[in-house]
Parts: C-alpha cells; structure tokens; sequence
C-alpha cells in the first residue's frame, strides 16, 4: 500500500520507536499519545523530516562526527540531520557543545564526557527549538571551533535557507560565533528555497552531504571554494 520494502517499514517504525513517538510490540507499534508529536505542527515537521532520507541523513551525521577532535568546542544547529550528529558524537572525548535543540540535549546529556551548554529559551514544539535574546547573547559570547549547521533549502543565488523565522538570528549569531562553518544537510535541499534566508553559500567552510548531489552542484560548491564531502 506504500509502495516501500518491509525493511523500510521496520526502520521508519524503529526511527519512531527511538524518538518515543510509539511503542513497539510483537506484530503491532502503538502511537503515545503522551508525545509532544500531538502538537499542531507548521508546514516543516522535524518528526516527520525524521523519516525522510532517514539512510542518507544516518551517513551525514555519522561522518560530520568524525571531524570532532578533543579539545573542540562545537555548536549542534537544530534539524533532523543534526540528530543524527548528536547520536554519534564520540563518547569518549573531552569536548564541549552547545545546543540548542531538545531532541540533540536528549542524545547528548548521555554522553558523560560532553561539556554541555544550553542557551534555552522559548521553546518552538514543530522544531524542538529553543530560542530567547538572553539564549543569542550567550551563543555569541562562545567561541567554537566547529558550528555544524543545517538548511532545509540551499540556492546558488539565494543563499541558505530554514523553514522559520524564529531560527534565523540562533543561526546567524552560531555561524558568527565558530571558526569552521559545516553545513549539514542532504542532497534533497539543494536548489530549494525555504521562507526564511540566513546565510550565503560562501559563508560556508565545508558541505556534507549524500551521493545524490547533482553534479552541477558539485561544479558551484568548487568553484566557491568549499570543502565537499559526499557520503
């Protein structure tokens, strides 16, 4: 009836498993409807995004954790690619990290070794999303080493965009605080435009994204001189 494999099924219903989403029994998963999925949600539904490029999303994340080294001081932007950052943060190394993104503090506060902070503020249920002036006045006292940032639309001429304007000013005061720019995000986002603009294309210092870019994509990301990392 959806036109996907059994082993898709299970993954999707494993992904909503682990996000507390439903509960999961021999033959049958159960939605909680305790969840905050229950929320009215606007049209970018981080839950939803979950499951969508959810293997290529696993890769991203999976290798943008690999260019974590001791001693870094990172930003984790909000997004379902950056879950999947957060889930493979190395466990055994002394860094510290902001976040400001429920679903990232859930995978991180497990990770003994991980310095966190967490700016707070208000919180925006259809991203998982908090955000406050006092929050961007903290983000911009730090000083990282790495941000790795996400996008729901990247354009050659009409720059990086998000899905809300509540994230714009968290973005830009993350990017303005790191020395190295990531931008994580699948092949599916490239060429789209999302409503809310927060950055140029050559604000970035390294891409990482799946094997199904384009290849004129590829030709834009070298001829602005950004590190491209196809996974």
């Amino acid at each position: 009836m959806l036109g996907v494999s059994e082993m898709t099924i299970r993954r999707d219903l494993d992904t909503l498993k682990s996000d507390a989403i439903v509960d999961r029994s021999y033959g049958k998963a159960t939605y909680r409807s305790n969840t905050v999925v229950e929320n009215s949600f606007s049209n970018y539904e981080l839950y939803s995004a979950k499951i969508q490029m959810n293997e290529e999303k696993d890769r991203i994340g999976r290798f943008a954790a690999t260019l974590i080294e001791p001693g870094d001081v990172v930003i984790i932007d909000s997004g379902s690619t950056a879950d999947k950052l957060a889930r493979y943060m190395p466990e055994d190394m002394d860094i510290t990290v902001l976040c400001y993104n429920y679903n990232v503090l859930s995978y991180l506060i497990n990770k003994p070794l991980i310095k966190l902070i967490f700016p707070g503020g208000y919180f925006h249920p259809n991203g998982q999303f908090f955000e406050s002036p006092q929050g961007i006045d903290l983000i911009s006292e730090i000083r990282a080493t790495k941000v790795f940032i996400s996008a729901t639309g990247v354009h050659e001429k009409l720059g990086i965009t998000c899905a809300n304007n509540y994230e714009v000013l968290t973005k830009r005061t993350a990017l303005q605080s790191a020395q190295t720019k990531i931008l994580i995000t699948d092949a599916s986002k490239f060429g789209k435009v999302s409503p809310a603009y927060y950055a140029q294309l050559n604000e970035m210092d390294i891409i990482i994204t799946d094997s199904a870019l384009p290849p004129e994509w590829k030709n834009i990301i070298e001829q602005v001189g950004i590190k491209l990392f196809i996974v």
